[in-house]
This record gives structure tokens, C-alpha cells and sequence, in this order.
């Protein structure tokens, strides 16, 4: 620490035989936490745009809409409207409607998926409400409560 500094604003006094080296600490392997394992990326567009993540322990109520891609691992109560993927973590909850390019349940989600190009049900995955998407995947030990309609295109429709 300095006592004066001179006119060209450098410091005037020698070091601080107070101050040390900062000491390096050494964490053992076994404190390191491994990330989270969490649903696969999105096949289809799994580069690109950005992710808005709603962590595990918050609880928000309201309504999503715009571009990106949406990860829920807390609760969720609304709607969710948006042109990227939505995923929906083991152990999260979302209550509302869903209309996203690509769905993954690996939570529970209570509400219709509406207009989706693939939902994909993970082993985890609790899907209370009607499904309308262009293809669907469904893993062992998912479950599901009501109509499904996948393979169907609109385009096709005369």
C-alpha cells in the first residue's frame, strides 16, 4: 500500500512486506460436484440460440413467449410459446400449454403440447394433457394421459 503517489500517479513507497502471495488452495477430487446429468440435446437443432434456464428450487408463474430454446428444472405455472425447444428436466413441474419446435419431457407436465415438430417422453417423463406433433418418441417407463395426434401433416391435409 502506497503512502503518496508522485505527480505521474506512481506509487511512492516500496512493497508491503505485510502483503503475501495469495495461497493456493487444493480441493480434493471428491468435493469437485459433477455437473448435472440432464436430457439429451435436441437432434434436430441442437446448435444455436440461446437458452433460458429456469432452475431447480425456483417457482415462477406466468407466461413465456419468444425465440430460443426454454430448459425448466423448477416449477412453472403458463403458458409456453416459443420458436425454439423447450425441455422440461427430470424432477420439474410445468402446468400450462406448450408450443415449442421440440418438446422433452423428462418431468411432469400437465398441459397440451400443441403444434410441436417432435416431443420426445423420456423414462422419466409424465405427460398429463393431449399431444399434436409431427413425430413422437416415447422411452420405457414414460407415462402419459390423454390423445395423442403425431405423424400427421398439415400440409397434406385437402
Amino acid at each position: 500500500m502506497a503512502l503518496w503517489k508522485d505527480q505521474y500517479g506512481r506509487e511512492q513507497s516500496g512493497p508491503d512486506p505485510a502483503a503475501k502471495e495469495p495461497e493456493k488452495t487444493v480441493t480434493p477430487l471428491a468435493a469437485v460436484a459433477e455437473p448435472a446429468r440432464t436430457a439429451p440435446a435436441s437432434r434436430a437443432d441442437a446448435g444455436g440460440g440461446k437458452e433460458s434456464v429456469i432452475a431447480a428450487g425456483l417457482t415462477i408463474e406466468g407466461k413465456i413467449e419468444g425465440n430460443g430454446h426454454v430448459r425448466i428444472a423448477g416449477n412453472f405455472k403458463g403458458d409456453v410459446h416459443v420458436q425454439g425447444n423447450l425441455t422440461i428436466e427430470s424432477g420439474a413441474h410445468l402446468t400450462g400449454g406448450v408450443r415449442a419446435h421440440t418438446v422433452v419431457v423428462g418431468g411432469e407436465l400437465e398441459g397440451n403440447i400443441d403444434a410441436a415438430s417432435r416431443v420426445e417422453l423420456l423414462q422419466t417423463g409424465v405427460l398429463n394433457g393431449d399431444l399434436k406433433a409431427g413425430s413422437l418418441t416415447v422411452a420405457a417407463g414414460s407415462r402419459m394421459r390423454g390423445r395423442a395426434e403425431f405423424g400427421w401433416d398439415d400440409k397434406s391435409k385437402t
